[in-house]
């Protein structure tokens, strides 16, 4: 058990349970029991919890007692809930649910899918090349140990290559190789961040930041970024000035999910605002080779830095593939080492094989590149027209790289509408998923990382569930699978 959740919490994570007319001709306890199935599935709502007791969530949510009663029976009826009189009630999944590949759960009879809840790209062509010829660069190092803490030579010097490339310039001694940048994240957190830690974060921003996050137990504050415009640059500088975090993680490339890309005016000035508070940036790289429509992407944060104060994190999973597990830290040479010996606690070293895979990756980084910008641009416009054709109420901004729209909807649905989606084959992340307390419900991420024709597959099914939404009741409550 993970612990317990309040009435006002659940309240504000639950949103608009009931608000669309369709769902108010199905009873309250249906869609109340259906709503809580869907923070469960997409993570929002912990596994393990205990859930407020019945009464003192309908005072919460302002209903009757008998319709909580009534869902919360549901629940356990469906393997949602496990109560024991007098303890309580803890969330659980049915035994027919596995892990899926995005960490979250999903049933066992789960089909084929066009999933819109992974922002990643199949693997490139050149990956199997690439996998052969680290295969045979392999025996070189098999007479040793194996355990490469900062990573194997070779990759970190072609990942310092790649930042001085981009007017950094970088050794091999400030770069450390991780397991992702998931992985990343979660080391510079243990080595930078107390439990109970003050961070600042975009919102929306990465659901899984905030997992990590989340896992430190830090206290979160969050600065909005405008649906159109991005960072509204007094009122993040005044954010760092005013609550003076230990930390701020921010994705300043292409930012997920919104797709904004910071200016270079901006990047100067929040780190010289970092150094006066005494705050440390996280800046999350992941997205800066996507850039599309001969965008020029600024100089990275760690440009102007000069105090040690940024810390950047990147890796292989969005210009190359999600499969190789690959990622980086670059900061100052004692921060990397002092990285180091976090680490040997975690995980030892990351895979030699696939770090001499991503050498070989690496060196062929220019045509692989420019083979994803292309598909990417490609994909983006299909989704653009799909939406522009079939949804044209929903405001999107288009984004100059990256790989998702953030879509503004015509009312606060988008959980309701991911539920829905399910039904006929389309899974969503939605827009709750990329904020706190519930908030973000007029907002949907939409990848353009599937084939073009899928994506306008996806929309058609999308927008013809969305006009069900406020016409009709739906009766039949499926399992809800997951979104990452």
């Amino acid at each position: 058990m993970t612990g317990q959740v309040r009435g006002v919490q659940l309240a504000r994570l639950l949103g608009q349970w009931h608000a669309l007319p369709g769902r108010r001709r199905s009873p309250d306890y249906a869609a109340l029991a259906g709503s809580v199935r869907g923070l469960l599935a997409d993570g929002r709502l912990p596994l393990g919890v205990r859930l407020p007791a019945e009464r003192e969530l309908a005072e919460a949510l302002r209903i009757s007692r008998t319709t909580v009663t009534a869902a919360y029976r549901q629940l356990r009826e469906t393997g949602h809930l496990a109560s024991r009189r007098g303890a309580g009630s803890w969330t659980m999944l049915p035994g027919n649910h596995r892990v899926a590949s995005t960490g979250l759960w999903t049933p066992l009879d789960d089909r084929e899918m066009l999933d819109l809840g992974v922002a990643a790209l199949a693997a490139p062509p050149q990956l199997l090349s690439a996998a052969r010829a680290a295969a045979e660069d392999l025996p070189r190092y098999l007479s040793g140990a194996g355990y490469h803490p900062t990573g194997i030579i070779e990759l970190r010097e072609a990942v310092a290559d790649a930042y001085t490339a981009r007017g950094l310039p970088t050794s091999a001694d400030q770069i450390m190789v991780t397991s992702g940048t998931q992985h990343a994240l979660d080391l510079v957190l243990r080595l930078a961040l107390a439990p109970g830690g003050t961070v600042l974060v975009e919102s929306p921003t990465y659901p899984n930041a905030l997992a990590a996050l989340a896992g430190r137990r830090a206290r979160i504050s969050t600065h909005g970024l405008a649906a159109d415009a991005g960072w509204e640059p007094d009122l993040l500088l005044g954010s760092l000035r005013q609550t003076r975090p230990k930390l701020a993680y921010l994705i300043p490339e292409f930012q997920n999910p919104t797709g904004h890309l910071m200016p270079a005016s901006l990047r100067e000035r929040v780190v010289a605002a970092a150094h006066a508070v005494g705050t440390d940036l996280i800046i999350d790289e992941s997205f800066v080779d996507l850039s599309m429509d001969g965008t020029e992407v600024p100089p990275p944060v760690a440009t102007y830095d000069r105090h040690s104060r940024v810390v950047s994190i990147g890796g292989m999973s969005k210009p190359y593939w999600g499969g190789l597990r690959i990622g980086w830290v670059r900061a100052s040479a004692p921060q990397v080492q002092r990285l180091a010996a976090v680490r040997v606690g975690v995980d030892m070293a990351s895979p030699v094989l696939d770090q001499l895979v991503a050498v070989h990756l690496l060196a062929d980084a220019e045509a692989i590149v420019a083979d994803r910008r292309v598909q990417l641009a490609v994909q983006r416009d299909a989704l653009l027209g799909a939406l522009a054709h079939q949804l044209p109420e929903w405001r999107v901004t288009v984004p100059r790289g990256g790989v998702t729209l953030w879509a503004e909807l015509d009312g606060p649905v988008s959980s309701a509408l991911a539920r829905a989606a399910e039904e006929v084959g389309v899974r969503l992340a939605p827009g709750p998923r990329f904020g706190l307390d519930g908030t973000l419900e007029r907002f949907l991420r939409l990848p353009f990382t599937l084939p073009a024709a899928d994506l306008v597959e996806a929309v058609g099914r999308i927008a013809a569930i969305r006009y069900d939404l406020d016409r009709a009741g739906r009766q039949r409550w499926r399992e809800p699978a997951v979104i990452a």
